[in-house]
C-alpha cells in the first residue's frame, strides 16, 4: 500500500471540528441541493450523441472537430460576443484564463468571496493580487488606485454560496476610469439571469466593456464544460498559452451535444425561468426561524451556525424527504454556517411549502 501517511493529520483536524466531507447520494430524495436550476439534467430528451464517445485527444492534436467550433459559434453568437473557447470545467476555464493572461509586473483584484477556481488561477498567475472587501465599490476603487502594469479585475455575476448578485454595471464604469480589464464569471447566471438566460452582463448591456466572461454548463445547462467568451485575439492566445486547455483531452461529442441542446432551450424556457421566480419570491417572504439572505436567484442560504448545528437540521431535512446540504466552516466563515438551499423550476410550490413549514419550527 502506498504511504501516505502525511495526509491524515490535516484528515484529523477536519474531523476533530466536525467538517470532514464526505460524497452522499440523494437517494430519491426531492433535490434542494443541485445546481441543475431548469432540470435539464433530469430531461429524458437530452441528445445524446451517436457518434464516437470519446475525442480521443487535445483541441491541438486529436481532439478538435467541427462539433466543437459550431458549438463555439453557437455560443458566441448566443452571448453576442466575438470569440468563445471551449474548457472541460468552469475550474479548468479559471485557471487557464488567469494563469496565463496576467504576467509578472501586473495586478490582479479580485472579490473577496470569489470562487476557489478564481483563487487557484490567481495563485498560479506570477502577477500581484489582491482581494476587496465583497461587493465593495470603494474598496475596490482604493486597490484601483494603488494598482500597478496591466490590471485585471475579477468577480462573479452571482455568488454560489450567498446568491447575491455583483454591481456590475458599477464594477464596469470604475474599472473604465481606471483602465482596468473586467472578466466576470457568470457561471450561476448561465441560463437562469435574464431574458433568455444570457446572463447578467447581457442583461446589464455591458460586454463591450469586458476583457472576459466565463460560463460554465455544469450548473442550468444541465451538463458539463465551460466557455471564456473575448476576442478572437484572447481566444488564440489561450490555444497558446492556457495550459488546462493544452494539456487535456478535449471534450467528447455527447458533451457538445449536450452543451447545444441546453443553448438550443434556453431560449424557449420562459415558463421556468417565471416559475423560479415565484419560488424565490415565496421562499423571500415566507418567516423561519433561521437568517435568511437576502437573495433574488436560485441559490437562498439560510445561516445556522455552527458546523454540528447546520449538519443536524439537514439531516432533519434528509430524514423528511428533503436533500438540503450543509456549507460547512471552512467553506463559509465561522459564524456563517448554512444551509444552501437550491431552487429549481421542477420543484413546486407544494414541495418548497412542505420545506419551509420545517424550518419555521
Amino acid at each position: 500500500m502506498y504511504q501516505d501517511d502525511f495526509l491524515e493529520k490535516k484528515l484529523q483536524e477536519r474531523k476533530e471540528k466536525n467538517a470532514l466531507r464526505v460524497l452522499q447520494l440523494n437517494n430519491g430524495l426531492i433535490d434542494f441541493a443541485s445546481n441543475d436550476y431548469l432540470g435539464l439534467a433530469k430531461n429524458k430528451l437530452t441528445a445524446v450523441a451517436e457518434s464516437m464517445l470519446g475525442s480521443t485527444g487535445s483541441r491541438l492534436l486529436s481532439g478538435n472537430n467541427i462539433m466543437a467550433e459550431e458549438t463555439e459559434k453557437i455560443i458566441a453568437a448566443f452571448h453576442q460576443c466575438q470569440a468563445a473557447l471551449l474548457f472541460n470545467s468552469g475550474y479548468d476555464a479559471n485557471i487557464g484564463l488567469l494563469s496565463s493572461v496576467p504576467q509578472r509586473g501586473d495586478t490582479i483584484i479580485y472579490d473577496y468571496l470569489s470562487h476557489a477556481s478564481i483563487r487557484d488561477g490567481i495563485r498560479l498567475s506570477y502577477a500581484n493580487s489582491f482581494s476587496f472587501e465583497h461587493n465593495n465599490l470603494n474598496a475596490l476603487e482604493q486597490r484601483l488606485q494603488k494598482a500597478k502594469g496591466n490590471v485585471f479585475v475579477v468577480t462573479e455575476s452571482v455568488f454560489s454560496m450567498d446568491g447575491d448578485m455583483a454591481p456590475l454595471a458599477e464594477i464596469s464604469n470604475l474599472c473604465n476610469q481606471y483602465n482596468a480589464h473586467l472578466i466576470v464569471d457568470e457561471a450561476h447566471a448561465t441560463g437562469v439571469i435574464g431574458e433568455n438566460g444570457e446572463g447578467l452582463c447581457q442583461q446589464l448591456n455591458i460586454c463591450e466593456h469586458l476583457f472576459a466572461r466565463v460560463h460554465t454548463f455544469g450548473k442550468a445547462c444541465g451538463c458539463h464544460g465551460a466557455v471564456v467568451l473575448g476576442s478572437d485575439r484572447l481566444k488564440s492566445y489561450l490555444i497558446n498559452f492556457a495550459r488546462s486547455l493544452m494539456y487535456t483531452t478535449a471534450l467528447p461529442p455527447h458533451a457538445l451535444h449536450s452543451i447545444q441542446f441546453a443553448y438550443e432551450h434556453f431560449p424557449k424556457m420562459h415558463l421556468e425561468r417565471r416559475h423560479l421566480g415565484r419560488l424565490i419570491n415565496l421562499f423571500q417572504r415566507t418567516a423561519i426561524a433561521y437568517e435568511k439572505l437576502n437573495s433574488t436567484t436560485p441559490i437562498q442560504p439560510v445561516v445556522v451556525p455552527g458546523n454540528y448545528v447546520v449538519k443536524t437540521l439537514s439531516d432533519k431535512l434528509k430524514h423528511r424527504g428533503f436533500d438540503v446540504r450543509p456549507i460547512l466552516y471552512p467553506t463559509v466563515p465561522e459564524g456563517k454556517e448554512r444551509l444552501r438551499i437550491v431552487l429549481h423550476a421542477f420543484n413546486t410550490e407544494n414541495d418548497l411549502n412542505e420545506l419551509l413549514e420545517i424550518l419555521k419550527k
